[in-house]
């Protein structure tokens, strides 16, 4: 009988000692959680307008588009337009160019992905 209430006693310590240890992990893992973007916004640098247009030319080309500024600068070689196409928006405001592409078609959802890297900051608001 008591080798019997040693192994559960045994048994009933380990099963207890198992569920610290995955709740330990399980609670490490959701802190490593990405944040969403409203937490991710809540830290963004503030970007003034002035600011923005100090990045005008082509070794230092910001946009703002839907009140965030992205750094597109080493993108510029990469775009499917002529460099001078995204230079005319270089340190302004661009969400008009952003969902027209000058033509009245929205950039897609995978360039919008490709946007998210090079997220600076956000527009002040006046």
């Amino acid at each position: 009988m008591n080798k019997l209430a040693y192994t559960v006693f045994v048994a009933f310590w380990a099963s207890m000692a198992t569920l610290f240890a995955v709740s330990g992990i399980a609670s490490g893992e959701r802190a490593q959680e990405p944040k969403t973007q409203a937490q991710q916004e809540d830290v963004l640098a503030e970007i003034t307008m002035e600011e923005l247009a100090r990045h005008d030319h082509e070794d230092s080309c910001w946009n703002a588009i839907d009140g965030k500024v992205y750094d597109v600068t080493d993108y510029i070689p990469d775009h499917p337009t002529d460099p001078e196409v995204m230079y005319e928006w270089c340190g302004r405001e661009s969400t008009e160019a952003w969902e027209t592409k000058g033509y009245g078609r929205p950039h897609s959802r995978r360039a919008e992905r490709m946007l998210e890297p090079m997220l600076v900051g956000r527009l002040k608001e006046k």
